[in-house]
């Protein structure tokens, strides 16, 4: 959601369900259907049971993506189901055949919702976080061979991760130096940071073969995976952030919150290894890897201070910031 969507807490949340239950008739389902909330971070995400099936309904925040834009991400995420063996979950249109249905919420904005299946699975264990890396990087590599052959519609939009998406006069998830704690120390050696990942990003490029379509958020939380097979039975959702960036960027966000685990290291080798089974990754891609990681982390400390009301970025506050300073300065030096 909109970051002052946020801000009056269960109040807002009360009214973002009601507006959730007026899309329920659209897909013609019981007033006897019942909501669950799921999550809240830019979106709301719902359970829906009714007359036992299940379903999962995204009412999306106000502000983020135009209607074309969404349309543009369910494209993408049913042509990877359909064509490059990914699995993702089916886009379920509403009676009428739309995609995307909107809402009125009286007193605000009208609310954009979509509906997909329910996919089986749970969030990868911490016990079997390299195992599971290691078919990550090869679904990464799914997608992004997709992403690189596939002729987008003529309508498609999606924003970009890239400099200005981070570091422009108007940051997508706001200024780092607003970030929780940032205080003098913090911006000096995270101002360092910005500096050198500015260099080396314009020196690294933006040719076709580093920077395309990508999911843009593949951390653990976006995976489910359902019994033994982590690479057969893992389903990627949550493609709401999915828009044109570098490609690397796939690895550093598959790490965000995470970057300072102990088992990072081997993790990146890991989906490196399993990248490398589907498609070639110069050893130039490789050597960037962690200015992915070090960007991601620096907008995500942007992301927490504008988002002070969800769960995560309450939770990790200024500590989030003086963790991104020690690895920065291990990064720079």
């Amino acid at each position: 959601m909109d970051v002052h969507d946020l801000s009056g807490g269960g109040d807002v949340l009360s009214r973002i369900e009601r507006a959730a239950r007026r899309a329920l008739p659209a897909y013609g389902l019981t007033p006897q259907a019942r909501l669950a909330l799921i999550n809240v971070s830019e979106n709301a995400t719902f359970l829906v049971e009714d007359a036992g099936v299940r379903t999962i309904l995204r009412v999306h925040r106000l502000g983020y993506h135009p209607p074309e834009a969404i349309l543009s991400e369910l494209d993408w995420l049913s042509a990877l189901r359909d064509e490059a063996g990914v699995r993702t979950p089916a886009v379920i249109p509403a009676r009428d055949g739309s995609r995307v249905v909107t809402v009125e919420d009286p007193g605000a904005a009208p609310r954009d919702c979509v509906m997909f299946e329910w996919a089986p699975g749970a969030e990868p264990p911490e016990d079997r976080l390299v195992e599971h890396f290691e078919s990550l990087g090869a679904i990464t590599a799914r997608m992004h061979r997709h992403a690189r052959s596939w002729a987008r519609p003529a309508a498609f939009t999606r924003f970009r991760w890239d400099e200005d998406a981070a570091f422009g006069p108007a940051p997508r998830w706001g200024r780092w130096q607003d970030g929780a704690g940032v205080d003098r120390a913090a911006r000096e050696v995270l101002g360092r940071l910005e500096s050198t990942l500015r260099d080396r990003l314009a020196r690294y490029g933006k040719g076709p073969e580093r920077f395309g379509l990508i999911h843009a958020d593949l951390r653990l939380a976006n995976l489910l995976v359902h019994g033994a097979d982590a690479a057969a039975g893992t389903t990627v959702i949550d493609f709401d952030d999915c828009g044109l960036g570098w490609y690397m960027y796939d690895l550093g966000a598959a790490v965000s919150f995470i970057e300072h685990h102990p088992e990072v290291p081997a993790m990146i080798d890991a989906w490196v290894r399993g990248y490398r089974t589907v498609l070639h990754l110069p050893e130039e891609d490789e050597r960037e890897i962690w200015t992915f990681v070090m960007f991601r982390r620096l907008l995500l400390v942007a992301w927490i201070g504008s988002h002070p009301a969800v769960d995560i970025a309450r939770e990790l506050g200024a500590g989030y910031t003086l963790g991104s300073c020690e690895l920065a300065e291990r990064y720079l030096t």
